[in-house]
């Protein structure tokens, strides 16, 4: 390796065998003991930083404040401009809180992070390997004395997060300060990126599902059919206000949003947005010229809190999803004129797609599918040349997206990792640290795009050698997972996490397991990782035009790394004896890695569905490849689809069979005795 090698190396001797360094909570890779302290050179300096917030802190009487790692609408992925726990800390991954006192300051992050902040963050931090709101109220109980006041911003709060620390502190003599000016803006200073100002746009009619009249009328139904007769709808996450008006932009890193809320009642719509991006076509599109329940009128997106609190003065009731709003907006609406759900009825109907959404998610996947096919020809030509390397890798598969019709960039941060860098399940290559590519190391491929008839997520491991017989059966047990959850039948309305053991079966047969989630939601032109779909305590029942990945792995710290994800479509399954049951729909259409495949470890019931998917690939895929004249990748294709055999020497019996048997067996022996 050159330069990047050398960096990779100072980076991730956490997984080459640094005594000081582990993966599962071990002693912090960061040494802060010494003088001067030894740090990896990716550490930041948050010396200065510090010192001026703490300045702030002591203007406003506060002796802790707290850092979370989100925006005023509970978004996932943020812009530049919130990224305010990165600016302070250092730390840069997705998940994370941090705390400021006078005399310290800690973060908290899940195990997907743990070596990625103590590369970041310098000795001013501590490192704290739990996640919660309980790990950081105890923190804050044992750091700050009694009669201390501990300052957050009601913007960046979900409601369940304020109740909770809230809940943990009371009796404690220590109180939850909202402060309206964020102390972190403050000393960011004019260093702070500014809001995105891209214009706001809308979907052409052949790429959305409804019109956003359709939308809003259903969403009135249900309004008027609710129990708690809401008066209003208030949309707090981006999403939702991205689909009921079909209006996307790219305020948001890989996601089409925009900076907005709504407010849906009976008789009006309030679009809160900044009005300079809307174009006098946008405008008309939103009949924004008139004043009647289907016109939208367009609000100052800042005013948003000011004006919650005036219409709430009203006899009005005003339906909000708990996940999604903030403590600023649920702290000025009294509470008998609240009605509750954990999800909006935009965010649940957004879930379910219509007959044409389903079939625009399917043109994508079918172009994903030629992308991705591409990409893996590409690779066997070019690894080993040995002039591949993650971050090449990662570029070449985002250019292949890019030549796709409808393409509108990466869906998410391309995770390319190679040999034990596929170990951290989130690792993501930089143009500076990165591997080269080997055909004596597994290679782990999860990526994405973003099209404007649908949003695609895909991860492929890979090995051009010869694996080792535990890497293949590994890769095989994730593969059976993954397959038994693909073909599992199971009653309408059942939750993910009822079945997502089935995902896990072959693993924990055989010891194994993975720590991360099994699947998650996928959005039409929306987010990557569209809520409340998948198979957590927190997403709602499975339903019949739901999309959710299935993604189970396996990672063997400092070697390796596999994960294999598809999208699959929930259909209504076709049955026996009838009854209301549900299946999946795989939409993913690109092959496994035949020689990561041991045969004799597949059910006989595993290996007709892999032949089958392989037939569906072959008849989806193979044609446009065809018509493309890319005959290299369909000759690929054709090959990388060929039935696969069961090798195995032996037969294998259903489970009744087999008792039988031994049974005719043991009485055969007995008389012959």
């Amino acid at each position: 390796m050159v330069l990047a090698g050398l960096w990779a190396f100072l980076l991730c001797a956490c997984v080459l065998g640094h005594p000081k360094q582990t993966t599962s909570g071990g002693e912090d890779m960061r040494n802060c003991s010494v003088t001067p302290p030894f740090l990896p050179v990716t550490a930041v300096n948050t010396t200065v930083r510090l010192k001026d917030f703490r300045q702030h802190m002591e203007t406003k009487g506060l002796d802790a404040y707290i850092i979370p790692d989100t925006d005023a609408h509970m978004s996932e992925y943020i812009a530049e401009h919130d990224e305010r726990r990165r600016w302070i800390s250092g730390f840069s991954g997705s998940a994370g809180n941090a705390v400021v006192s006078k005399m310290k300051a800690a973060l908290w992050t899940d195990s997907r992070y743990w070596i990625q902040a103590e590369r970041q963050m310098d000795c001013n931090w501590e490192l704290h390997k739990e996640v919660g709101t309980l790990p950081m109220a105890t923190w804050i109980l044992a750091e700050i004395p009694a009669g201390g006041q501990i300052g957050f911003d009601p913007f960046l709060f979900s409601i369940d997060t304020w109740k909770s620390l809230d809940l943990h502190l009371q009796g404690s003599n220590r109180s939850l300060v909202a402060i309206t000016d964020n102390l972190v803006d403050q000393v960011w200073g004019t260093e702070r990126p500014s809001l995105p100002s891209q214009p706001i746009y809308y979907l052409q009619e052949n790429f959305t599902g409804s019109t956003w009249q359709e939308k809003v009328t259903e969403i009135r139904n249900q309004m008027q059919t609710h129990s708690n007769a809401p008066t209003a709808v208030l949309l707090s996450a981006l999403d939702e206000t991205a689909w009921l008006f079909n209006l996307r932009s790219n305020d948001i890193p890989y996601n089409p949003f925009f900076y907005s809320y709504t407010l849906l009642t009976n008789s009006s719509i309030r679009l809160f947005v900044n009005a300079s991006r809307l174009s006098s076509d946008v405008l008309q599109y939103l009949s924004s010229d008139c004043t009647g329940p289907m016109c939208v009128q367009i609000e100052d997106y800042g005013r948003i809190q000011e004006s919650i609190q005036k219409y709430s003065v009203e006899d009005v009731r005003v339906w909000i999803g708990t996940e999604y709003t903030t403590y600023g907006l649920y702290g000025v609406i009294p509470q008998e004129k609240l009605v509750e759900d954990s999800y909006s009825p935009v965010m649940v109907a957004k879930s379910v797609k219509n007959r044409k959404e389903q079939d625009l998610l399917r043109a994508a996947h079918v172009r994903d599918a030629v992308a991705m096919i591409r990409y893996l020809v590409w690779l066997e030509e070019n690894v080993p040349q040995g002039t591949v390397d993650e971050f090449s890798g990662a570029e070449q598969v985002n250019k292949f997206r890019g030549e796709e019709e409808f393409s509108s960039g990466p869906s998410f941060e391309t995770i390319s990792a190679s040999g034990l860098n596929a170990a951290l399940a989130h690792y993501s290559p930089t143009k500076e640290i990165h591997r080269t590519l080997s055909q004596d190391e597994m290679y782990l491929l999860d990526s994405g795009g973003q099209y404007w008839d649908g949003t695609t997520d895909i991860t492929r491991t890979v090995h051009w050698g010869i694996p080792s017989s535990f890497q293949k059966e590994a890769y095989t047990r994730v593969l059976m997972g993954n397959i038994d959850l693909c073909r599992l039948v199971f009653p309408s309305s059942t939750s993910g996490r009822v079945v997502e053991a089935f995902a896990r079966r072959a693993l924990w047969e055989a010891g194994l397991n993975y720590g991360h989630g099994t699947g998650h939601g996928i959005g039409n032109f929306l987010s990557v990782h569209e809520w409340p779909v998948g198979f957590q305590s927190n997403n709602i029942a499975m339903a019949k035009g739901m999309f959710t990945s299935i993604e189970p792995g396996y990672y063997q710290d400092g070697e390796f790394g596999i994960r294999i994800e598809d999208v699959a479509l929930v259909v209504e399954a076709q049955t026996k004896y009838g009854g209301s049951y549900l299946a999946f729909e795989v939409v993913s259409l690109v092959p496994y890695s035949r020689n990561l495949i041991n045969t004799t470890l597949l059910l006989p019931e595993q290996l007709e569905y892999l032949n089958q998917y392989y037939k569906t690939i072959r008849q989806k895929i193979g044609p446009e490849l065809q018509q493309r004249n890319l005959k290299q990748e369909y000759e690929w294709l054709l090959k990388n689809t060929e039935p696969l055999i069961d090798n195995s020497s032996w037969v294998r019996l259903p489970a009744s069979l087999t008792i039988l048997v031994a049974t005719t067996l043991a009485l055969a022996l007995g008389q012959s005795l």
